[in-house]
């Protein structure tokens, strides 16, 4: 039997099938969903990822990520976030390829943030992949593209350029979840330079969207955020 067999075996006896239709209905999946919480199948994955090598980390994730199983997916996310530090800078296309499969904001946002991030940390080359990510024609890969550089930003290495070039790409987006995904960086910048983040966004406020304003200036400074709310009316 396959770990990943196991792994979905013991997964399926710790669902709720309420949470189950819930979080089917709420995600918009079709895919089978046991209503696992998060924290069970991050716990699962971790004990099962502990003390493989890179070939089994990879072998495994890409077994539990085959399966139609919403929480096998999770699963997938979590044993390469647990054993991220065995992976190298040509892993990346097999990163690239599950989120492009994803469908969905709930293994995307934690591959981004908690492997690709971290991937571009410790291989900065890679960061012109997300120079091409940026205008990928997939609204996923461009979230990836904004949502990787939030490791930076909390460790005090932002990319400052990236991030501005990406958002006056982005900034006119249709799609929510990539102007949720603005916001949500330049919110996690202004915790440590919301002078930089004022200013950004003041010089933008006639193209700016509201999902994206909103996020970008909910922990700046009140008069900041007064100002540049009056702008963004006016």
């Amino acid at each position: 039997m396959n770990p990943s067999d196991g792994i979905v075996a013991e997964l399926r006896t710790l669902g709720n099938p309420a949470r189950a239709e819930q979080e089917k209905r709420y995600l918009k999946s079709d895919l089978l969903h046991l209503g696992v919480p998060v924290p069970a199948i991050r716990k699962v994955a971790v004990r099962a990822a502990a003390g493989r090598s890179r070939e089994q980390t990879l072998a495994l994730a890409r077994d539990l990520w085959h399966e139609p199983v919403h929480e096998s997916r999770m699963a997938a996310v979590e044993v390469l976030v647990r054993n991220w530090a065995l992976l190298k800078a040509r892993d990346l296309p097999i990163i690239e390829q599950m989120i492009r499969e994803s469908h969905t904001w709930a293994y995307v946002d934690v591959l981004a943030i908690k492997v690709v991030g971290l991937l571009i940390w410790r291989y900065p080359r890679l960061a012109m992949t997300l120079d091409l990510w940026s205008g990928d024609d997939n609204l996923w890969i461009r979230r990836t593209a904004l949502l990787a550089l939030i490791r930076g930003i909390r460790t005090g290495e932002a990319d400052l350029t990236r991030l501005s070039e990406y958002g006056d790409a982005l900034i006119e987006e249709r799609e929510f979840f990539i102007r949720k995904a603005l916001g949500w960086v330049l919110r996690e910048l202004s915790k440590r330079d919301p002078g930089w983040v004022t200013s950004w966004v003041r010089g933008r406020t006639d193209r700016i969207s509201g999902v994206t304003f909103r996020e970008a200036v909910r922990h700046l400074p009140a008069e900041d955020r007064e100002s540049l709310l009056t702008a963004y009316r006016s």
